[in-house]
């Protein structure tokens, strides 16, 4: 079949716009999924913190221990209670200190507390401290603002672009038509099938 000079013409207008499409979604893919490299960390890490609330506090480190001094305390001075400090890890938290009773001490640090037995000699620590990192990021994944929600809405459009256009961005047995086609079919069917065994 011996197509016209129009036929042609056409033929290549269509793959030029073909390749122009392609190049527009690989340089979108490519300048989004850097912009938005920040908060698809943030999601990710407080997802990770999140999933295993029931194995510890995502956004607190709580401490809670016995401790002792290997003797009787008749006397509380500086000295006590910078070994007091040395010993639960509270070296430079030192805010105060007062007497509960005759024989017990509350040593309060930056976030807790330490409680000295006098005439046993051994101590309880109870402290609360915010957990680097993961406190921001679950602070953020929980939407505290009308602004960040936006933002954050945003963000789950371009990341189902992001996913989408993925899908296009290789050519060939590697691309969509076979090689994608199965890792993504694959990449369907594990929650599908965690669905149907949950439920």
């Amino acid at each position: 079949m011996i197509r016209s000079k129009r036929d042609n013409l056409f033929f290549i207008e269509k793959i030029e716009n073909s390749m122009n499409i392609y190049k527009l979604n690989k340089t979108l893919h490519r300048d989004l999924g850097y912009f938005f490299v920040g908060m698809i960390l943030i999601y990710a890490i407080s997802g990770i913190a999140i999933n295993h609330k029931r194995d510890w506090n995502p956004n607190y480190i709580i401490k809670n221990a016995d401790f002792g001094l290997d003797r009787k305390i008749e006397k509380v001075d500086q000295n006590v209670i910078d070994e007091i400090l040395v010993k639960a890890g509270e070296v430079g938290q030192y805010k105060s200190h007062y007497f509960l009773n005759d024989s017990t001490c509350r040593i309060f640090v930056h976030g807790g507390n330490i409680t000295l037995f006098m005439n046993r000699g051994d101590c309880n620590i109870e402290t609360i401290r915010n957990r680097p990192l993961f406190k921001e990021v679950n602070f953020l994944h929980y939407n505290p603002g009308v602004l960040w929600t936006w933002f954050s809405d945003i963000f789950c459009v371009v990341l189902a672009f992001l996913a989408i256009s993925g899908l296009f961005i290789l050519k060939g047995r590697y691309g969509l038509v076979w090689r994608g086609a199965i890792l993504s079919a694959l990449g369907i069917l594990v929650p599908l099938i965690f669905l149907l065994f949950y439920l």
